[in-house]
């Protein structure tokens, strides 16, 4: 069984740490905690890509290069070239404006709540059958009227090592999901 991992964010060094690149930014955590190889480009499916294993299972992990609003583009090369075959196991990592910065939720089969990204993968796959894992980013003084200026701009110093820390905790969560089902951790997170 292999599993597509899609961290979303916006390619190029002017978008590095910014809040809209906290799928890429987790793609780099899982990538160094379990010894992926760096991240090569792959033209034909527009996304920078890395396999590796965990726990026995195969994983590719895909950062899209398409900019955000079009990462479907890159799902869909993905999800046919390398053939999974569920939804199932399609991993999609993004920010999420209408959490608290920090704070993770999974979900399966949830509509895009407003983010375009992955509002692009639900309408380029054809179904929102798949794992998402949310990244709170809304800052302490609640969601900000300029929504999309504020998830282009990179993290504050101190905001940044607040996510570092749920950043980190991503890798182990896939682990999970891989290892022990989605439920379970989802349970993990409730506690």
């Amino acid at each position: 069984m292999k599993y597509l991992i899609i961290g979303l964010g916006n390619p190029g060094k002017q978008y590095e740490h910014t809040r809209h690149n906290a799928g890429f930014m987790a793609l780099d955590a899982l990538a160094a905690k379990f010894e992926f190889p760096e991240c090569k480009l792959h033209k034909k499916s527009e996304s920078l890509i890395s396999e590796g294993r965990i726990d026995g299972a195969d994983v590719l992990c895909a950062k899209p290069q398409t900019l955000m609003n079009n990462s479907g583009l890159a799902a869909k090369l993905l999800y046919a070239k390398y053939k999974i075959l569920n939804t199932k196991y399609l991993v999609v990592v993004h920010d999420d404006i209408d959490l608290p910065l920090g704070q993770l939720k999974i979900s399966f089969a949830s509509g895009s709540a407003g983010h375009k990204g992955v509002e692009s993968i639900i309408e380029q796959l054809g179904t929102k059958d798949f794992i998402r894992i949310r990244i709170g980013i809304q800052p302490l003084a609640g969601k900000p009227e300029d929504v999309e200026n504020f998830v282009l701009r990179k993290f504050t110093p101190q905001e940044l090592q607040a996510i570092r820390k749920t950043i980190d905790s991503i890798p182990a969560m896939l682990q999970t999901i891989i290892d022990q089902g989605l439920d379970q951790a989802m349970s993990l997170i409730r506690k």
